[in-house]
């Protein structure tokens, strides 16, 4: 039976093949925000109101990096056994601001350095009856170019 992708989270990220993260940018000064801004800009030297919803930067360089030895908990969903996973703070192309996200199944910090460069990837996060719910989650950019090759 054929499964429906769905966000973990609506409206934070996109779920096309080249997918991106869904930020917004001040019309004023120019700054980007992730998740999304609603109300004012967040730059305590700026203070307007007026945003627009912009998607961010699929790739960035690798900042910092930790592993995750413990199930997160309830209400998020640790798959079972739980596995422990790498972590990664990507400093984005464009914004230059940092994003948070889990590293891909079969990365972990031994593979990692800071300065590499990552790609932002959609992974199914667990299936819900007929759903596969997905987030986004860090791979290292030269894994993605050398399965193209």
């Amino acid at each position: 039976m054929a499964t429906t992708r769905i966000p973990a989270v609506e409206g934070w990220f996109t779920l096309d093949d080249a997918p991106s993260l869904l930020g917004t940018r001040c019309k004023s000064c120019g700054a980007y925000f992730f998740p999304k801004e609603t109300f004012a800009c967040r730059n305590p030297r700026c203070g307007a109101s007026e945003l627009e919803e912009t998607p961010l930067s699929r790739r960035g360089k690798l900042w910092s990096f930790t592993d995750n030895r413990y199930p997160p908990p309830k209400p998020y969903v640790a798959p079972d056994p739980f596995e422990p996973y790498a972590v990664a703070a990507v400093e984005l192309e464009r914004e230059k601001m940092v994003v948070l996200g889990q590293v891909v199944r079969g990365v972990g910090c031994a593979d990692l350095h800071a300065g590499m460069e990552m790609e932002l990837v959609l992974d199914t996060l667990y299936r819900d009856g007929e759903n596969d719910v997905v987030t986004w989650k860090w791979r290292p950019a030269q894994a993605a170019e050398g399965r193209a090759q």
